[in-house]
């Protein structure tokens, strides 16, 4: 049996127009998704900073909102170079340490060699060496100019990776100005005031995921921060090395544990180098208690001081960071834990909203 389906031309061409529509707006957005990218992180950063810029704009004289954004701009700008003070130099003494006691090893690595090279004439396994060491000096020639050639065609992007940087700040300063004269304009658009309230409660509350997860953020850092500089500080008793590596270790971890999934690694990989120029043991240790507290901290500690913040369990957390590194890789799983506190309240406020009208119409319909 066959069914015979009549569509008129303008449906057709309806259908057709909106398919376009769709693809048209697909490829727009990813010609435009650095720009969003930019925006987004722009966006994200007016949000962490609006709470002390607030603050500040409260107890100024003027409640300027430009001064109190230059004030808390000029603090990061404090924070940031006590940081290099605390973490530069410690780091340029152990360089120097370094390499003062290279020749000493380079002389005691020689001494081992000769023997080693004895006994190679000796089974007569010279030639293997000399083929393999042949080779690997070829393969270093290749890599040394894939290296040079890599150097030339990154510099561009380092430049643009600048000025990404520039764009971003400049347009965090304007929102965080700007931002709230519009929040303004925007409320006065509403008629209904009671609909201007339930949004206005909605995104309070969208705030303080965002408020919030920043808050746990800079907790979770704080503390791993506060036990790799204690640990450091015990070992140097132990290894007997200079116990001045604790400061920058509690620095470098604090700053980089802010960036998730992969910012604590490269703070370990940092301190266990700092710590394998003095004590080798030391460094071990350390590697070892890295791996250890990495696991208590992404399972225990991060997970429940943001549950705290943000109202999500720990396993809703877990899962928008694997969710979010896979589908954007680091920047969603930067983004993850407030877009998913978002969704929660978007949910929750469109089934209460659902609810309440479900309500309202028994009670016409009784």
């Amino acid at each position: 049996m066959r069914t015979k389906i009549d569509i008129d031309t303008r449906t057709f061409v309806r259908f057709w127009l909106v398919i376009f529509g769709i693809g048209l707006a697909a490829f727009l957005l990813y010609q435009a998704s650095t720009a969003l990218i930019i925006l987004g992180i722009s966006v994200f950063l007016a949000l962490a900073l609006n709470s002390p810029v607030s603050s500040i704009a409260r107890r100024l004289p003027g409640k300027s909102r430009v001064g109190a954004t230059a004030i808390a701009y000029l603090a990061v700008i404090a924070i940031l170079g006590s940081i290099i003070v605390l973490v530069i130099p410690p780091i340029v003494q152990q360089t120097a340490k370094f390499a003062q006691t290279a020749p000493a090893v380079v002389e005691s690595a020689t001494s081992q060699w000769e023997g080693l090279r004895d006994f190679l004439t000796q089974y007569g396994l010279q030639g293997q060496l000399d083929t393999a060491l042949a080779s690997i000096q070829e393969s270093a020639g290749q890599w040394a100019g894939n290296v040079g050639q890599s150097a030339v065609a990154s510099l561009g992007s380092v430049f643009a990776g600048l000025a990404a940087l520039i764009l971003i700040l400049v347009l965090t300063f304007l929102m965080l100005v700007e931002g709230p004269e519009w929040i303004k304009r925007l409320w006065r658009l509403y008629k209904n005031e009671g609909k201007m309230k339930k949004h206005q409660h909605v995104l309070r509350r969208i705030y303080g995921v965002f408020t919030g997860y920043v808050t746990g953020q800079l907790t979770v850092s704080a503390i791993g921060a506060t036990a790799a500089g204690l640990f450091v500080f015990v070992l140097s008793y132990i290894f007997n090395f200079d116990g001045g590596l604790a400061m920058p270790t509690a620095v470098i971890t604090f700053i980089l544990s802010l960036i998730p999934m992969f910012g604590a690694t490269i703070g370990g990989a940092i301190i266990t180098l700092l710590l394998l120029l003095n004590s080798p043991g030391a460094a071990i240790v350390y590697v070892v208690y890295f791996v250890v507290y990495q696991q208590i901290e992404n399972n225990l500690i991060a997970p429940n001081i943001q549950a705290k913040r943000i109202d999500l369990s720990a396993l809703m957390i877990l899962a928008a960071v694997t969710i979010g590194l896979y589908m954007f890789g680091i920047i969603g799983g930067i983004i993850a834990i407030p877009i998913a506190g978002t969704v929660r309240i978007l949910v929750e406020e469109f089934l209460e909203s659902r609810r309440s009208g479900e309500k309202k119409a028994e009670k016409q319909a009784a």
